[in-house]
């Protein structure tokens, strides 16, 4: 059955791939696969699978949101088995929404096969749990995208100033105006901060600080990384595990 499967690969361990993204990876006539993926998922597929590599990095765009979009059905058009390979979930900030509605637009029949998202998965394998009894009842998950032009998001700062744990995604770049955001907005210069970068994978390092001094210990660090603001940060030092295995 011809069909496009919008499908999350996850973080950087391969490991939690789930077991039905495996298989449709293992089915597929063509894979459309996004910077962020463990490239070792590739390997998996069968003989004859075509690839197109469609990444996406601060700077440059492989190719812009439309045309992949476009890609997709297009590759749809002349093939069964479609998997439009994304890291984490296709449905946290992975425009896979957009991509599902653009095929639905034009008759063609998906799935979403959800992926475990980076903004828990790498805060755990750094030991540090989004959610504690007693600390932190609820988590956010925030777009760290921040214009440029204006230091301008449409992230609604006043909504961060409880106690919840803030994961912010792609925010590397903007960490001193997310930062000043926070402190601006009614937390503390203390409040408790950390960044995971290439998290889940053996390059993953992680930094502690507080809102006042986190940007100056991050300087050496790299995209892909996740911010994460609360005072579960503080749990790390009993909880950390993966850099001890």
């Amino acid at each position: 059955m011809k069909r496009v499967y919008i499908t999350g690969a996850g973080p950087g361990d391969i490991e939690l791939l789930t077991i039905k993204a495996l298989r449709v990876i293992k089915e597929a006539d063509i894979i459309i696969y996004d910077r962020l993926i463990n490239p070792d998922i590739l390997k998996e597929v069968k003989s004859g699978c075509e690839f197109i590599y469609v990444g996406k990095e601060d700077g440059h765009h492989t190719l812009p949101q439309n045309e992949i979009n476009e890609q997709i059905y297009q590759s749809s058009l002349s093939h069964n088995i479609v998997v439009r390979l994304k890291g984490g979930d296709p449905f946290v900030f992975g425009r896979g929404g957009e991509e599902a509605a653009y095929l639905k637009e034009r008759g063609i029949k998906f799935e979403i096969i959800p992926g475990v998202s980076s903004a828990i998965s790498v805060a755990a394998y750094a030991g540090i749990p989004v959610t504690h009894r007693g600390i932190s009842t609820a988590f956010k998950v925030v777009t760290g995208h921040i214009s440029a032009t204006n230091n301008s998001s449409h992230i609604n700062w006043k909504d961060l100033k409880n106690d919840d744990t803030i994961i912010f995604l792609m925010g590397l770049k903007n960490i001193k105006t997310i930062c000043a955001k926070l402190i601006e907005f009614g937390k503390s210069k203390k409040y408790p901060i950390a960044v995971i970068s290439n998290g889940c994978t053996p390059k993953q390092n992680v930094v502690v600080g507080t809102l006042e001094n986190i940007s100056t210990k991050t300087s050496q660090l790299k995209s892909p990384a996740i911010i994460v603001v609360g005072e579960v940060v503080k749990l790390r030092e009993t909880l950390k595990w993966f850099e001890n295995e």
